[in-house]
């Protein structure tokens, strides 16, 4: 039986090695980046609290969709947010030539419409 690929990861160019205490973690996101997405993502874990509140107290189904709409639209971009920085700081670091680049760049915007549309 063949082996399977390591899940592991090997560092790129742009990959950063980070040690909080502990061991050395290899991570894709700047701190900057890191940051903002931690802002997002309490964000949406607000909004969602106050989607469960509305529930609780029996709100209307209409208000309900509006805010999980809402939710779910916030969800995508955070989602994109870390593709983004995924494929730049992974796979475009791969990415040697202007081709590659160009429908990699192309992909990033496939994707964008895709979540918008979600």
């Amino acid at each position: 039986m063949p082996r399977r690929p390591s899940s592991r990861r090997k560092p790129t160019r742009d990959a950063l090695l980070r040690t909080t205490g502990g061991p050395q973690v290899q991570v894709y996101l700047t701190p900057e980046q890191e940051r903002t997405l931690d802002a997002r993502l309490a964000r949406i874990e607000g909004h969602l609290a106050a989607v469960r509140r509305m529930l609780a107290e029996h709100q209307d189904c209409n208000s309900l969709l509006v805010q999980l709409a809402a939710v779910k639209s916030a969800l995508n971009q955070a989602i994109l947010m870390l593709l983004e920085s995924h494929m730049e700081a992974c796979i475009i670091a791969c990415a040697m030539d202007a081709e590659s680049r160009s429908a990699l760049e192309g992909l990033k915007e496939a994707m964008a419409i895709v979540l918008r549309k979600t």
